[in-house]
């Protein structure tokens, strides 16, 4: 009898397609926003006062996060600074891909015209030692699953 064990969520990568990215620009400590939501609208029915029809309308996505260590030398940085600083938005796809033990994919989330809308650096404060951590913060249109 085969045991099936749910696959880890720290192994992962995130690819962005249009970006000539280095290998450290695909690692990030989190990412969040693989969610979607469908909005319904009601409809009352006369003469039924029991309860209302709910009719699917449309998905609605949230800002896809990502959270890594500082990177100093990053494409991706150069990116999300000619969309702050220039207002120079230049949407691409991105693939989320979660990954085995050997590192092939088991499954991959293809995010679909995303660009930058925020982009910060975690606080400075010599009282702690920890890493200095940048989340970027991207808006996209919606994405779907790659198996």
């Amino acid at each position: 009898m085969a045991t099936y064990y749910p696959p880890v969520g720290f192994h992962f990568s995130v690819e962005f397609t249009g970006l000539s990215t280095g290998d450290k620009d695909h690692q990030f400590q989190s990412v969040s926003g693989l969610t979607v939501d469908i909005e319904t609208e009601e409809i009352t029915e006369g003469g039924e006062n029991r309860f209302k029809h709910k009719i699917p309308v449309r998905t609605k996505y949230p800002n896809l996060v990502l959270k890594r260590g500082l990177l100093v030398d990053s494409e991706v940085v150069d990116w999300c600074k000619r969309a702050v600083e220039n207002f120079d938005f230049e949407p691409i796809d991105l693939i989320v891909k979660l990954l085995n033990e050997k590192h092939e994919p088991l499954l991959s989330w293809n995010i679909v015209h995303a660009y930058p809308i925020k982009w910060s650096i975690a606080d400075f404060n010599a009282e702690e030692s920890k890493v200095v951590i940048e989340t970027i913060e991207l808006v996209y249109n919606y994405y779907n699953t790659i198996t």
